[in-house]
């Protein structure tokens, strides 16, 4: 078998026993709960990782575009959530697409003028597509506010022959920029309660609601813990990274991913990696975060802080003495492993350092 050592860089490296480990840990927490599983691919955007979540115990997959669900769809994942509105006519003659494919699809609302578009667009066909709203738990992007809003769309719905109302959900993602473990607490109960007692007042005005979602990675074993949510949806927990590390959701031990590096370049205080915004992206936290220093952890170099970066070199600056060398090779843990997949064809799969496969990277690039 080949050594990760030997492999030419940047790589994209998947641990085989650390994501099962991730993969493991989720499905039991949902298990111990009694909540089902409905990952978002966003993170991996493969479908080999997707049917392994599956298998775990995942009721389906969100998706966070129509592209991205075509992809899982195509690979014989039959149960997808797009937690995204949608309200383009052609983006709606795709969604119809999906099921003429027996697909059971669900999609995001939050608005009623969306609402008649999905209503119109689907008229002529034979399908009632199943529409989720999201709440607003505090991120304040998508999503009417809880409660009373939530049960005016909720009414709303219900005067649509088209759509039919299977759920409530939420996204807490100001998790990511919490500045400790009591913070991400308190948001994930807020995310719990915000889904669970929208809920609550639907049923009480007569409007069953089957499934209430929640699903941020800091937050998911706090909000799947509030009484009467009923589903998660973690991504990016399938393999951590420097984010999450630093937030105190994970041990960095637990990150799936890495980039393998080369030195390319030594100077009397810094080394040149072949890694740079092209493959680590400028990326500490879409919503703030900043526990984490520099564009990716060293692994086994603390002593070298990634200080900087340009489209295709990484700039690591000595906090301390190093031995590193020109031509060595290093695994680069990355701030945010969503954003870094992205940038690659394929995984290569190792365990215990030796190549055991390589996996398509099926949705890169999928953001239509």
């Amino acid at each position: 078998m080949t050594n990760i050592q030997t492999l030419d860089t940047p790589t994209l490296l998947l641990d085989y026993q650390k994501l099962l480990k991730n993969i493991s840990d989720i499905a039991n927490f949902a298990n111990q709960q009694g909540l089902s599983y409905r990952p978002h691919i966003k993170t991996h955007k493969s479908v080999k990782i997707a049917k392994m979540q599956v298998e775990a115990g995942a009721v389906g997959v969100t998706t966070a575009k129509i592209s991205e669900a075509e992809v899982m769809a195509d690979g014989g994942i039959k149960d997808i959530l797009i937690a995204y509105p949608i309200s383009n006519p052609d983006k709606i003659n795709r969604l119809i697409k999906l099921l003429q494919k027996g697909i059971r699809l669900k999609v995001s609302v939050d608005n009623p003028e969306s609402l008649d578009y999905l209503q119109r667009g689907l008229e002529h066909t034979p399908f009632t597509l199943e529409v989720w709203i999201k709440v607003n738990s505090g991120l304040n992007r998508c999503g009417v506010e809880p409660g009373e809003e939530a049960v005016r769309l909720a009414k709303t719905i219900m005067t649509h022959s088209k759509l039919k109302l299977g759920g409530i959900f939420t996204h807490a993602g100001h998790s990511f920029g919490a500045k400790n473990y009591e913070e991400i607490e308190a948001i994930g109960l807020q995310e719990g309660l915000a889904v669970a007692e929208s809920a609550a007042e639907c049923e009480q005005a007569g409007i069953p609601i089957s499934v209430r979602s929640v699903g941020s990675t800091p937050t998911f074993k706090f909000a799947g813990k509030v009484p009467g949510v009923t589903e998660i949806r973690p991504g990016n927990a399938v393999f951590f990274d420097g984010i999450q590390a630093g937030l105190g959701v994970t041990d960095i031990e637990n990150c799936a991913v890495t980039l393998l590096a080369s030195v390319v370049g030594v100077y009397k205080n810094r080394i040149i990696l072949d890694t740079g915004s092209k493959s680590l992206c400028l990326d500490k936290g879409a919503h703030g975060n900043q526990t984490v220093s520099g564009f990716g952890q060293i692994i086994g170099h603390p002593e070298v802080i990634i200080e900087r970066l340009s489209e295709e070199h990484g700039v690591g600056v000595f906090v301390q003495e190093t031995h590193i060398k020109l031509n060595d090779r290093v695994q680069i843990i990355p701030n945010h492993a969503c954003t870094v997949v992205n940038q690659f064809e394929e995984y290569v799969v190792h365990e215990n350092g030796r190549v055991i496969d390589v996996w398509k990277v099926d949705a890169r690039g999928m953001v239509k």
